[in-house]
């Protein structure tokens, strides 16, 4: 497969690449950029709950574990 890209593009994705495979690089890439919108996401969800929202969550978790722990 081949993805055409501008060649100043291509000439600094290659600097930043350094001597990974492409592949290697490109996945490293994506997972990186994954990572990084997982964590503003939670970033986000923290910001937006409230100490009451945050309480009753960790609650719940505990009465969750403590209901299906197994025995």
């Amino acid at each position: 497969m081949t993805i055409s890209v501008p060649a100043e593009i291509k000439k600094i994705l290659e600097e930043a690449k350094r001597d990974n495979e492409w592949g290697e690089f490109l996945f490293n890439l994506y997972a990186e950029v994954k990572r990084l919108r997982s964590e503003e996401a939670f970033k986000q969800l923290v910001r937006t709950l409230t100490d009451e929202d945050l309480k009753a969550i960790i609650e719940s978790s505990k009465e969750f574990r403590e209901r299906f722990a197994f025995r």
